[in-house]
């Protein structure tokens, strides 16, 4: 016996055509970051405070020398 919903939601689901069937799953992935706009985001973070790291140590090494 195939597994199948038998409640009525499930039912209207099944007989509507496919243009007019909700469309849960794709909102549910448009909510969501897109996976490479988060690794752009972390590593642009840490190259930026690696090179606010490198121009502060400049500045206090340029310090040390006066």
């Amino acid at each position: 016996m195939p597994d199948t919903q038998h409640t009525p939601e499930a039912q209207q689901t099944q007989q509507m055509p496919e243009a007019q069937q909700p469309q849960q799953p794709r909102q549910k992935q448009q909510s969501k970051f897109p996976r490479g706009l988060i690794i752009r985001l972390i590593a642009y973070l840490f190259v930026g405070h690696l090179f606010a790291f490198f121009v502060y140590l400049l500045f206090v090494l340029g310090a040390q020398n006066q």
